[in-house]
């Protein structure tokens, strides 16, 4: 057993450290002395560092669970040197009040370990197969395979170099039937990983051709609206059907889906862009063409904003009161009768892209403008939320969005309509530009008196 036990030393002493460096040299003192069967040396320095591990004011209660652990483990194994089975046992127990008392798994783990060892070593078969195996079922049930694998090989080593005939052929049945129920579970572990992985790729596709059949519908929509462009658009219909039919064939081959996405928001704009001059020779003062121009130019900038969401943006210094009373004063003379235009912007600047922010709030304007009624109240403000936050808000008196609808405000195409009326991509548009700068578009559910917009960026 004395090679066994001088391979357990050190794999304990490994796993626990004290911080004491004093104490560290002595427990390399001890470890020598067990060795060189040196005991009472040992049990000497030991009976010190007991009294130092009391002493120290650096180690918890479980650091010191766990030290004094250590000490008993190696009373255990000089008393099994000994072939003092009592003093052993004896120790035994206390190292297991000690593990409990750690909280540390490792110990625990260890513990189960070392009582196989004391089991084997005073013939006690059965109880020594019992606790291995409850270890090796720990370790598996927590996918640690290889740990089990090496506490089996390390056990079938120590039964060798101890001339333990029947510890090695307990370790070896046990190590060879294990090996078996091991291979098993990791092949449904990779099983299982790449079910889901083909799970979640299904899902993804199936997302992709519902927004790609949506957009269908788009192009469709705009062959119904006009007879005019009933030409155009019938051969712009059969060259979506065209892609669309090459699309589906290449999908399995697609390694990358987030290409499907720039490809389809590319090909909308371009399907937009083919439109925009035949749209340009025809009579702009006519609202339907007036709303198809418009509504071409709004799925291009849609499309372009979706397919380069990821790039960063250009900013610069903005002057805040400036700026806001420009923007106000782009819609001062639009609104009814009685309406109060405030803006309250502080005298400070903010760096952020003076073009995308501009757009959004002028939008938001705008519609405060059409939807507050007489003597109502539309303003303007700016909030500094933290160092690198803050918030322009666009509030109006009126009516109230209802709850159901504020986040459909934000989604476009969700129903056809008359484009003359407006085809719903102002806030989409918008949202999409404050998602480019880092931030988001939303309305702020607690402003009970009408509706108030929140632009977000994030510096």
């Amino acid at each position: 057993m004395n090679r066994k036990n001088g391979i357990i030393l050190f794999y304990i002493c490994a796993v626990f450290t004290i911080a004491n460096a004093q104490t560290n040299e002595m427990w390399l003192r001890v470890e020598g002395d067990v060795a060189a069967n040196r005991y009472k040396e040992a049990f000497e320095r030991l009976h010190t560092i007991e009294q130092a591990i009391q002493a120290n004011t650096n180690l918890d209660e479980k650091g010191k669970a766990a030290a004094r652990y250590k000490s008993s483990l190696i009373r255990m194994t000089m008393y099994m040197k000994m072939h003092r089975g009592a003093s052993a046992a004896e120790h035994l127990d206390k190292m297991e009040l000690y593990a409990n008392a750690s909280g540390d798994e490792k110990v625990k783990n260890d513990l189960l370990y070392n009582k196989a060892i004391y089991y084997y070593t005073f013939g006690q078969t059965e109880k020594g197969n019992a606790v291995f195996k409850e270890m090796a079922t720990k370790l598996t049930a927590s996918k640690e395979y290889d740990k089990v694998n090496d506490a089996y090989k390390l056990m079938i080593e120590g039964g060798k170099k101890s001339g333990s005939t029947n510890m090695v052929a307990q370790a070896y049945s046990g190590y060879i039937a294990w090996k078996d129920s091991a291979a098993a579970l990791k092949l449904a572990d990779v099983s299982g990983a790449l079910k889901e992985q083909i799970q979640a790729g299904e899902k993804e596709i199936a997302e992709k051709d519902s927004k790609l059949a949506t957009r269908q519908g788009i192009i469709i929509a705009l062959c119904a609206l006009s007879a005019i462009l009933a030409v155009v658009l019938v051969i712009g219909s059969l060259l979506v059907l065209r892609l669309l039919a090459l699309t589906r064939k290449q999908k399995k081959t697609i390694c990358q889906l987030g290409e499907n996405i720039a490809l389809k928001a590319k090909f909308t704009s371009n399907i937009s862009a083919q439109l925009t001059p035949t749209l340009q020779k025809l009579n702009a003062q006519q609202p339907e063409v007036k709303a198809l121009l418009d509504f071409s130019n709004h799925i291009q900038t849609l499309s372009q904003l979706e397919a380069t969401i990821g790039e960063k943006v250009d900013t610069e210094e903005v002057n805040l009161q400036s700026f806001c009373e420009e923007l106000m004063s782009q819609i001062r003379g639009k609104e009814k009768s009685g309406v109060v235009l405030n803006v309250d912007a502080p005298k400070m600047s903010a760096t952020f892209n003076k073009e995308y922010v501009s757009h959004i709030l002028l939008h938001l304007l705008d519609n405060a403008v059409n939807y507050t009624p007489e003597g109502g109240h539309i303003h303007l403000d700016f909030k500094k939320r933290s160092v690198h936050k803050c918030q322009f808000l666009v509030s109006n008196t009126g009516s109230v969005i209802p709850e159901e609808k504020r986040e459909d405000v934000f989604k476009p195409f969700l129903e056809v309509r008359d484009l003359t009326t407006g085809d719903g991509l102002g806030l989409p548009i918008c949202q999409q530009m404050a998602i480019k700068m880092n931030g988001d578009l939303s309305i702020d559910p607690e402003f009970t008196k009408g509706t108030r917009f929140v632009l977000s960026l994030n510096g």
